[in-house]
């Protein structure tokens, strides 16, 4: 197809709109994932570009945009955005860990995580970074005044999102690392990926109905599951079975109060979604585009803008 107006923001694409991709001498990104209806991203991002272009006039002619991407695709996909001179792109579901070893280069901080979330354009390919242990470790901080250096950590779940938080709480020094999951096959397998870069961290697992009598007092709680994004979801955990927590941080944003969010403010608890998470993820990753600093406010707004918040 021939696009005839402005490719925006607002449009869901698919591969085979870059066949009539417009040749206009503008710098593109773009967000990967099946679905991406729901993505916010296009709206940070270009929230960051408009303010950056204040101070430098080229990122007014940069652009944002998604591609509903089947993991059938992704191969072709990023063959594709490579040829047509796209600079950077940002994966979500399914495609972080799908494009790990389809890519020309990986940076070493993203090697044990097994995932990349952001790809930055070379000459020979696509080189991949993962921002999403960056960008919990900073919405903690932002959120919940809360530091992993030297802290203990309760982390629940042991997929590919906990893989990315588990490998940042260790490689910044965790006092001890506690992963909880009810599939005990699942917390065993992360718990042997996890054994190059635990180093001195005590690094243990259990299952939620078996909570050890070791847990510490005054541990973070990292929510990494999906539990909570459907109504009627259960709580991975079970909260008031802990010694008192430090706070409890779910990286779900969408919806703003999960079951467990609530649970932990019934308790008293300091408690915050993911939506910082988002955001700071995605600072890092125009950082890595850019090579420049990126207004975090601009991106905040936007995405509180974009949920409504």
């Amino acid at each position: 197809m021939a696009f005839r107006r402005p490719v925006t923001e607002l449009e869901v694409l698919s591969i085979d709109d870059l066949d009539g991709w417009p040749s206009d001498g503008r710098t593109w990104l773009a967000v990967l994932g099946h679905p991406i209806k729901h993505s916010i991203s296009p709206a940070m991002h270009g929230a960051a570009l408009k303010e950056m272009a204040r101070a430098h006039r080229e990122y007014s002619r940069w652009g944002y945009v998604r591609f509903d991407v089947p993991p059938e695709r992704l191969p072709e996909a990023l063959e594709k955005l490579h040829a047509h001179g796209f600079t950077g792109l940002n994966l979500t579901v399914p495609h972080k860990v799908l494009a790990f070893g389809r890519i020309a280069q990986i940076d070493p901080s993203a090697r044990p995580v097994g995932a990349v979330n952001t790809l930055r354009r070379t000459a020979s390919g696509w080189e991949g970074f993962n921002t999403d242990g960056y960008g919990m470790a900073a919405g903690m901080r932002e959120d919940l005044g809360a530091e992993i250096a030297g802290a203990h950590v309760i982390l629940l779940g042991a997929g590919g999102a906990a893989r990315g938080a588990a490998v940042e709480c260790l490689q910044r020094g965790c006092a001890s690392l506690w992963i909880c999951n009810r599939t005990a096959a699942n917390l065993e397998t992360l718990l042997h990926q996890l054994k190059s870069v635990t180093g001195k961290t005590q690094l243990r697992g259990f299952a939620p109905a078996e909570i050890p009598a070791e847990l510490p007092t005054g541990a973070w709680v990292i929510n990494s599951t999906s539990a909570g994004l459907h109504p009627g979801d259960p709580m991975p955990i079970d909260l008031a079975r802990l010694p008192k927590p430090a706070g409890v941080y779910d990286m779900i944003y969408n919806p703003a109060v999960t079951p467990l969010l609530g649970r932990a403010r019934e308790l008293g608890l300091p408690a915050a979604n993911g939506l910082s998470m988002l955001v700071h993820q995605g600072v890092r990753a125009l950082e890595i585009w850019t090579g420049r600093s990126v207004p975090v406010d601009a991106m905040r707004q936007a995405a509180r803008q974009a949920m409504r918040i």
